[in-house]
Order: structure tokens, then C-alpha cells, then sequence
């Protein structure tokens, strides 16, 4: 990771700051696990500041509840960005199906809800 990704998560409360050993950072042997696992969790669609609730929650029984709350709202949001790209995949297969690219003679462009409502 880039030194100014890692300030940045310092300044988030993402990760805490690193020690300085002869001007250079050094971070704890657990620093490596944390940042796995708000790139992991990054991956998944949560935003640094869900990221960060759950990171500040006690560990132990709350942050298995509170992960699970978290989980269970984002799958949702998770299955619409899911559908909404799909669609735009379709829309673009559709495209290079047409084999026109021309965007004036269209047949997809004519004939879709855009062009009905000119």
C-alpha cells in the first residue's frame, strides 16, 4: 500500500498511527491482519466509516452481532449493485451485438425507453 493510504487510514481511526523508527514508520505485527481486513471488507461494499463501526465495537460477542447487523444490511445493497451491473453488462453485449456503431442509426437507440420519450 502506498504510504499516503496508510496516513489516511491512520487519520480514520482505521489503523493506529505507526511508531517512527529512524523516520520511517513501523507498524505492529497485527497491523497487517487490520488492513487485510478493511480491504477485505472494502471489497465486500462497505464504506471506512461502516469499516470503522465495526472495527470500534468490543470484541467478543458484540462484534459478532454487530457484524452480523452490518452483513444483513449490506446484502441488499450488495444484490442491487449486482442486478444494476448486470443490466449495464446486457446493455453493452446488446451494443456489440447490434454491430451498427453508429449511434444515429441505432436500432437499440431507437427503439429503447430513451428514445420514447423524445
Amino acid at each position: 500500500m502506498r504510504p499516503s493510504a496508510l496516513r489516511y487510514y491512520e487519520s480514520m481511526d482505521l489503523l493506529s498511527p505507526a511508531r517512527r523508527v529512524a523516520g520511517r514508520r513501523v507498524y505492529p505485527a497485527g497491523a497487517l491482519r487490520r488492513i487485510a481486513l478493511v480491504k477485505m471488507a472494502q471489497r465486500a461494499g462497505f464504506t471506512l466509516a461502516e469499516i470503522r463501526r465495526l472495527l470500534d465495537t468490543d470484541t467478543g460477542r458484540g462484534a459478532t452481532r454487530q457484524w452480523r447487523t452490518l452483513a444483513e444490511r449490506k446484502i441488499p445493497e450488495l444484490d442491487r449493485f449486482i442486478q444494476e451491473t448486470q443490466a449495464l453488462r446486457n446493455a453493452v453485449a446488446d451494443c456489440l451485438a447490434c454491430g451498427c456503431m453508429n449511434f444515429d442509426t441505432c436500432r437499440l437507440l431507437s427503439s429503447g425507453p430513451a428514445a420514447e420519450d423524445t
